[in-house]
């Protein structure tokens, strides 16, 4: 039977795992009527959800569990791929069916997501890989994903993800000048309020900021610090190497990535239709994109764009001419002349180092 994942949002001031637990010995008393097998769960009291794994038939038929057994409904429900599952949620154990950490503490079923860009320009990007994944390995962390030039991976403990993502700050740093590269680091939710797939949003934000150009910029988010709290006993240390955004600097980050990435291949697009679909000033927003990715503007959308063809160059089967233009560069020319300067080596160069 499929699998799938819910989250429970409960509003009540006397929320506690211990009504969690009670609330799934009732679904389990009744779930084979709906022939639905209720899996493990997760419960974070701080933030007050709840989320349920379970194997059913279908989304209604879970739903119909928890409505008959408590009335507590889920705000949403997912199907998750079994690999998946695996990669994000894996780590810990249970108590007859609650989900702890290895240590005996609840597993709020929050997981934080490292996201690294890097490629250098004149020599293979692999070595540099396996170093990273090792480094994930040693930090407790599970890869999600590696295609090139990229690495993502899952933590269960927040004070792993930032000390993995310092440690590969250093290895970055101990490379040749040529190494492009950024980090960032966002904690979130298996299931989100709204959205179809597992760590949704949070994948979604992690993305959108390595988007920002390969500026060596390293992002936290406050809700991994949050969760490291807890945790980590030389955390401030260790801040220091980020950019820290709380949520309002999330929001505005995804808004000015997603702008951008939707006019890649227009060559006039411009500053001041950025700042016009922003909905701020010139000047509102040259300070806040500068304090975000220590760019002005327009060095943004030129660094954002080169981003992108570089992973074109180094992936796709597409002439010169054509990742030019699909990257917002007016012609070959230009975008040749912009790339040797930004990076020292021509396009056509660097393509064939890639091969």
């Amino acid at each position: 039977m499929p699998l799938y994942m819910d989250i429970h949002t409960v509003d009540s001031d006397e929320f506690s795992a211990e009504d969690v637990v009670k609330a799934h010995m009732e679904d389990l008393a009744i779930q084979d009527k709906f022939g639905v097998k209720q899996l493990k769960y997760w419960v974070n009291e701080q933030a007050k959800t709840i989320f349920c794994l379970m194997e059913g038939p279908d989304k209604d038929a879970c739903n119909k569990v928890h409505l008959e057994s408590h009335g507590n409904t889920a705000c949403n429900i997912i199907e998750v791929a079994d690999n998946e599952y695996n990669l994000f949620m894996g780590q810990g154990s249970d108590v007859d069916d609650l989900a702890t950490t290895d240590s005996g503490e609840l597993d709020s079923g929050y997981r934080s997501i490292l996201m690294s860009n890097f490629i250098s320009i004149s020599q293979g990007s692999n070595s540099c890989l396996k170093q990273v994944i090792q480094l994930v390995k040693d930090h407790n962390g599970v890869i999600v994903r590696e295609p090139n030039h990229q690495a993502m991976a899952t933590f269960m403990y927040a004070k792993d993800a930032i000390s993995c993502a310092v440690a590969i700050k250093e290895l970055f740093n101990s490379q040749p000048d040529d190494l492009e590269f950024n980090l960032a680091i966002v904690s979130g939710k298996p299931v989100d309020e709204e959205g179809e797939s597992f760590f949704e949003e949070t994948k979604l934000r992690v993305n959108r900021l390595c988007e920002l150009g390969l500026n060596g910029k390293c992002y936290l988010d406050k809700e991994t610090i949050t969760l490291s709290k807890k945790e980590l006993s030389d955390q401030n240390e260790k801040q220091s190497v980020f950019t820290i955004l709380d949520r309002d600097n999330i929001s505005f980050s995804m808004e000015l990535s997603n702008i951008i990435k939707d006019n890649y291949s227009r060559s006039d697009f411009s500053t001041e239709e950025l700042f016009f679909t922003l909905g701020f000033s010139k000047s509102q927003a040259s300070r806040k994109i500068k304090s975000l990715t220590g760019m002005a503007p327009n060095k943004l959308i030129q660094e954002s764009r080169l981003l992108r063809a570089l992973s074109k160059l180094a992936q796709s089967n597409k002439t010169i001419a054509e990742i030019g233009y699909d990257s917002g560069f007016s012609s070959p020319t230009y975008f040749t002349r912009v790339f040797r300067k930004r990076f020292g080596i021509s396009p056509t160069e660097f393509s064939k180092q890639q091969a």
